[in-house]
C-alpha cells in the first residue's frame, strides 16, 4: 500500500484506530447480521449508536444539559439559511463578522431571508486578522451575532470568542469542532459539518441553548424547523447512520486522547513545527495570516514565485503528501491540520519543507 500522508482541508483524515474499529464491527454491528447502514434508524440497536454518540459528543465537548445536541443533513451550508429561517423575524437585523469566504457565503444566504448587517470585517486586510469586536455595541434589533471560529481558505481562526452580550451568539465551527474547548456561557449555538474533525461526510452537528430554541420560528415545515428535529431527537426523518455511527467513533477515540484538551495541546504541538519553520525561513515561506490570528487547523502560506510553488506541490506529491495546495481562491500552499492527522506525518512534511528550502535559497 501507497503511504500517503493527507493534509487535505475536507473532508479529512480519520483516526486510524477509528477506522480500524469500524473495519471490525461497522459491517456486521454486534454480530446482528446487519451493517449500520442497513439496519432500521428505529430499531434498538440503531438507537444505542444514535444516543451514544450524542451522549459522547456532550461528555468530550463539556456541553451543559440546557443545550440540545441535533444530527442534521445538507452540511454546514444549509445551516447558512436554516439559521435566520429559524432565528431572523422580519422586525430585527442579523449581525455578521466576516473573517472569510463561508463568512461571507452565510450571510449572503441570510439575506434572502432577511435584514443582515455587517458587523466587523476584516476583508479590506485580505483577511489576515480576525477583527476586534465588542458585542456591547451591537444595535439592540440585532436577532443574533454569528462568527466563523476558523477559516479554512485565509487560515486565521478566532484565539478567543467575544463575550456575549444581550443577543444571541451562533458561531460555524464546521472546520476546529472538537479541536478545542468551547466558552458555552459565551454562545448559544454551534454548528459543524462533520467532516473535517468529527468524523465523515453526510452528518452535520447542531448544538443549541434550549432557550434559544423556544424563541424559533414555529410557521417553518417541519423539516426546517431546529425545534422539531430536537423534539424528536434527531430521529423526525432518516439520518445518516454511517456518517453518526463514525462521529460516535470519533468522540470515543478523542474521549481516550485526553478530550478536546488534548486535542487543542496536539494541535499546537503540531502547528508550532510549522509556524516556527515559516518564521525562521528567512521569507522563502511566507505565511498569510498575521501572527495573533494564526489558526492551529488550517496553515497557508505562498513560496517565492508560482513556479517554485509549482514545483514544491509537484515533488510533494512525488512523495505522497495529498492536498497541500491552496485553496484556488487565493493559490499558494496550505496544510490542514486537523485532529486525525499525527504528529509523524508533520514532522515528515517539515523535513520535506526544509530540504526543498535548502535547495532553492
Amino acid at each position: 500500500m501507497t503511504t500517503v500522508y493527507n493534509f487535505n482541508a475536507g473532508p479529512s483524515p480519520i483516526p486510524a484506530p477509528v477506522l480500524a474499529k469500524a473495519k471490525e464491527e461497522m459491517f456486521n454491528f454486534e454480530q446482528s447480521g446487519m451493517a449500520v447502514m442497513e439496519m432500521s434508524h428505529r430499531s434498538t440497536l440503531y438507537e444505542k449508536i444514535h444516543f451514544h454518540a450524542m451522549d459522547q459528543i456532550r461528555k468530550v465537548l463539556h456541553i451543559p444539559e440546557d443545550f440540545d445536541i441535533l444530527f442534521l443533513q445538507g452540511g454546514a451550508t444549509l445551516q447558512f439559511s436554516m439559521v435566520p429561517m429559524n432565528f431572523l423575524p422580519e422586525d430585527k437585523s442579523a449581525a455578521y463578522v466576516l473573517t472569510g469566504s463561508w463568512s461571507e457565503k452565510a450571510q449572503k444566504e441570510a439575506s434572502a431571508i432577511g435584514k443582515v448587517e455587517t458587523f466587523a470585517s476584516s476583508k479590506d486586510n485580505d483577511y489576515r486578522h480576525i477583527p476586534s469586536v465588542d458585542l456591547g455595541g451591537l444595535p439592540e434589533n440585532t436577532a443574533y451575532v454569528h462568527l466563523t471560529s476558523n477559516n479554512t481558505i485565509f487560515g486565521t481562526q478566532w484565539p478567543d470568542f467575544p463575550k456575549r452580550n444581550h443577543c444571541p451568539v451562533i458561531v460555524d465551527m464546521s472546520s476546529d469542532i472538537l479541536s478545542r474547548n468551547i466558552p458555552w456561557e459565551n454562545i448559544d449555538m454551534v454548528y459543524a459539518g462533520a467532516q473535517k474533525n468529527a468524523g465523515m461526510s453526510g452528518v452535520t452537528l447542531v448544538i443549541l441553548r434550549k432557550s434559544l430554541l423556544e424563541k424559533a420560528n414555529s410557521q417553518l415545515p417541519p423539516s426546517l424547523s431546529y425545534k422539531q428535529h430536537a423534539d424528536k431527537q434527531s430521529l423526525y426523518n432518516t439520518p445518516p447512520t454511517g456518517a453518526v455511527y463514525i462521529t460516535g467513533l470519533v468522540a470515543d477515540w478523542i474521549d481516550e486522547q485526553h478530550g478536546v484538551e488534548g486535542m487543542a495541546q496536539l494541535a499546537k504541538e503540531k502547528a508550532d513545527m510549522i509556524y516556527n519553520l515559516i518564521d525562521e525561513s528567512n521569507g522563502f515561506y511566507t505565511g498569510h495570516a498575521s501572527v495573533p490570528s494564526r489558526s492551529m487547523m488550517n496553515i497557508t502560506f505562498r513560496l517565492p514565485s508560482e513556479n517554485l510553488e509549482k514545483k514544491f506541490l509537484e515533488e510533494a506529491a512525488d512523495k505522497g503528501f495529498v492536498g497541500l495546495n491552496g485553496h484556488r481562491s487565493v493559490g499558494g500552499c496550505r496544510i490542514s491540520n486537523y485532529n486525525a492527522v499525527p504528529v509523524s506525518h508533520v514532522k515528515i512534511l517539515k523535513d520535506f519543507m526544509i530540504e526543498f528550502m535548502n535547495r532553492h535559497s
